[in-house]
């Protein structure tokens, strides 16, 4: 047979910290089944990062490693250009710079591209090269592949997921060992589950990055960073935990994107699941993302969120796509989106009360009744009131809280969460 072993693709790695490392050995373990899928022969040409010395003693004396990135984007030898270094800058500046000098890049950093993807979408366009980008969400999972090729027959609904390994290590610590906030991420940290500064998970933020990549991707908008739709986890109590088991179900940090006729949500907060759905089972650092189309329905993509060579597996099928000329679809700013703010959306709503007094929970009670608030379910001890109502519109309740807020003798801020309803079961 002829070779199709012509090809030969010379990789500038930019991050040499777990992922980076973590392609360096999946390239040098599967490299023949690599070289086969993609027809092309890789080789690292050029490495940047924080700590050359480091990366020099691991990958030997015949490749370069340096802390210039120009360096990286000016070597001939570079044909496609890998950003695993994370942060703003000089990542942006990287990768613009790729594709100016005509070379495709493949991110992790989602980041960047939530908050200035519209602009590296746009010269990748102007210089006919392509970003690539199926690492920057869920890790190995291949969601953003399943959105842009396995369901593009598709209109997509609603995408739902656990899109953040540390949050959701987190609250299922709590949940299994009934430990606060503060102790169970103590011990994510100890397990190298958290970085030692968490406040971009822990404040949902990082989600929020993800979540706003796969709207724009599925609702073929520009990309649209909204953080005051995002919100983390930081208030969660035990409390609150043994009240969602109480009425089956798990609380988990849901990315929620969905077309409501044409409106789009996409936000990030801690939420009540029924223990029947899938979602409730995605425990540890693991991700799980749950996506509703017209002519598929429901399916459901499960797998590693995080890590050196998760990641790096999603890297490579970059990496082999780019080979074989396989231009990714880029979000294509058809239509300015119109973004729903969260208060016309409606909900079931759990909510944490505490009072000075039976008295003044009972003067509480009465508001509920006051703005006809149907309940579900709920719980007293002793000045503490649990409730889970029945679905409202989100400003319903926020009439309440404002009215709630006014009142002395009654903790603040107060807690509440969503309830999700979807339909995917076990």
């Amino acid at each position: 047979g002829k070779n199709i072993m012509g090809k030969k693709l010379g990789i500038g790695l930019a991050g040499f910290g777990v992922v980076g490392r973590g392609i360096y050995e999946v390239l040098a373990e599967n490299s023949p089944l690599i070289a086969a899928r993609a027809g092309a022969d890789f080789s690292i040409q050029h490495i940047v990062c924080r700590h050359p010395e480091r990366a020099q003693s691991l990958v030997g004396s015949t490749i370069p490693v340096g802390g210039d990135t120009r360096a990286l984007i000016e070597n001939p030898n570079v044909d496609i250009v890998i950003e695993v270094m994370g942060g703003i800058e000089p990542a942006k500046s990287l990768i613009l710079g790729a594709l100016e000098s005509g070379k495709s890049v493949i991110t992790a950093n989602k980041a960047l591209l939530a908050l200035h993807g519209n602009e590296i979408f746009d010269c990748a366009k102007n210089f006919g090269v392509n970003v690539y980008y199926e690492a920057s969400v869920a890790g190995g999972i291949p969601i953003i592949k399943a959105l842009r090729e396995g369901l593009s027959a598709n209109r997509i609904e609603s995408i739902v997921g656990i899109i953040n390994g540390t949050t959701n290590y987190i609250l299922s610590a709590m949940r299994d060992s009934a430990l606060t906030f503060p102790q169970a991420l103590k011990i994510a940290q100890e397990k190298g589950y958290a970085e030692a500064d968490p406040t971009f998970d822990i404040e949902g933020l990082d989600a929020g990055h993800k979540i706003t990549l796969l709207a724009s991707l599925a609702f073929n908008t520009p990309v649209c960073f909204m953080p005051e739709n995002m919100e983390g986890i930081t208030q969660i109590s035990p409390e609150d935990i043994a009240f969602a088991q109480s009425v089956g179900c798990s609380i988990k940090l849901l990315a929620i994107a969905k077309n409501l006729n044409g409106q789009i949500q996409c936000c990030v907060h801690p939420t009540l699941v029924d223990n029947d759905n899938f979602l409730a089972h995605v425990n540890g650092a693991m991700n799980g993302v749950f996506v509703q189309t017209n002519a598929l329905g429901p399916s459901f993509y499960y797998g590693a969120g995080a890590g050196g060579k998760p990641t790096a597996s999603a890297v490579i099928a970059d990496l082999i796509d780019c080979a074989r000329g396989n231009a990714p679809i880029q979000p294509a700013p058809t239509t300015e989106a119109f973004y729903l703010p969260p208060k016309e959306i409606q909900s079931q709503y759990y909510l944490r009360l505490t009072a000075s007094s039976n008295e003044q929970l009972q003067r509480v009670q009465n508001y509920f009744e006051g703005f006809a608030i149907p309940i579900e379910k709920e719980t007293r001890s002793n000045q503490c009131w649990m409730v889970l109502t029945k679905p409202i519109k989100e400003n319903t309740l926020q009439s309440l809280i404002s009215e709630l807020n006014q009142l002395e003798d009654l903790d603040k801020p107060i807690k509440v969460l969503r309830k999700e309803s979807m339909l995917m079961g076990i």
